[in-house]
């Protein structure tokens, strides 16, 4: 491979003071040392200084970051966007109608439904600027993009709904305590507006509505998490619906029986969605690629005629089919370049895009 390719190795040795076995400067991207009398980078016992006035960053592929940019993608909205935005626009005037309405008549539940849907707006519109922040180019600032934060959208989403099915649950159990089902009537009112409202982004997020889909990129996982957003909260008012019908007929403990059933439904809904963006926001393993094929590319690295041991072996997933890694390998020879060949070439055929290798001597 030449040494134009995506790692760079340096051989120099006078000219800033290191030898070829310290690796500090292995990938360094800097053209033009050698012509500067001062050296870009200084040896000292603490570690590696910066000189102050220099920038890191000398890779033109890196942007300045432009904080007026997620608002010009707010402007032009794609097909998503838009009907997320009128979800959050219904939902909205839904609230607060019927926050005026618990405030005029004094209804504690409607107040209280009222402030649950407005929580839910500010998690849609969240997950909405996730849509069009993602969109943007890698800067100085985030080297990687913006794309997890799409993930991040969807975990959010996922712990707002197993909050509800906690918050369910335990309503459903102070009204097995305190026998207050017959006083809350009046909701079902309330319950068929807010699952006609929900329904429209069923309709407009149908396409994911499967409980352990695959998630072949970072929008997928965030449409996914607003598909259940809105499901779970038609679960809820459904349930809420046939608490009062079996109420009306005369059928006792009907809403403890209906909000416990809702509330196991929603936690069994979210659940995989939250352990799989959890995992991706701690660096977990990826799912998609088996543990025993990692190992099996270890060990074939390890059988490399010049390599002595291989080390540090990590893998994660940045977003959903996007896996990153790094090794250390511990090199004996001089014939680099096609262990680096080869080890890249390994872990490529894996599925792994982003691939760093640390070799020392």
């Amino acid at each position: 491979m030449e040494k134009s390719s995506s790692f760079k190795y340096c051989t120099q040795q006078s000219d800033l003071g290191f030898n070829t076995t310290d690796r500090r400067l292995a990938f360094s991207r800097q053209a033009s040392y050698h012509e500067s009398t001062k050296p870009f980078l200084s040896h000292t016992i603490s570690g590696i200084d910066i000189p102050s006035g220099v920038s890191y960053f000398n890779d033109k592929s890196f942007a300045q970051p432009n904080k007026f940019s997620i608002f010009r993608a707010l402007r032009s909205m794609n097909r998503p966007m838009k009907r997320l935005f009128i979800l959050i626009s219904l939902n909205v005037a839904y609230s607060t109608a019927e926050l005026a309405i618990g405030l005029f008549t004094g209804r504690v539940g409607l107040v209280s439904d009222a402030f649950h849907l407005t929580f839910g707006c500010g998690i849609l519109m969240f997950s909405m600027f996730a849509m069009a922040a993602s969109r943007q180019k890698p800067d100085l600032a985030y080297t990687y993009g913006y794309k997890r934060l799409e993930v991040l959208s969807a975990f959010t989403n996922a712990l707002f709904l197993l909050f509800m099915s906690f918050s369910l649950a335990v309503e459903a159990l102070h009204a097995f305590i305190h026998d207050e089902s017959e006083h809350k009537h009046y909701l079902i009112v309330s319950a068929v507006t807010n699952l006609l409202v929900n329904l429209i982004g069923v309709w407009f997020f149908r396409n994911y509505a499967r409980v352990n889909i695959v998630y072949g990129k970072a929008e997928d996982m965030n449409y996914h998490s607003i598909c259940l957003h809105v499901l779970a909260d038609s679960i809820r008012s459904a349930g809420l619906i046939l608490a009062s019908w079996f109420l009306s007929l005369g059928v006792q403990n009907a809403e403890v029986l209906c909000l416990g059933l809702v509330s196991v439904v929603v936690f069994m809904l979210v659940m995989p969605l939250f352990k799989t963006t959890g995992g991706i926001l701690l660096q977990m393993a990826p799912h998609s690629i088996p543990a025993s094929a990692l190992s099996k590319c270890w060990r074939q690295a390890t059988s490399q005629e010049n390599v002595s041991e291989v080390s540090q072996a990590r893998f994660w997933e940045l977003v959903p089919g996007h896996v990153v890694g790094s090794i250390s390998l511990q090199v004996e020879g001089t014939d680099v370049y096609s262990i680096l060949h080869f080890v890249h070439g390994l872990y490529r055929d894996l599925g792994i895009q982003d691939l760093t290798v640390q070799t020392d001597y």
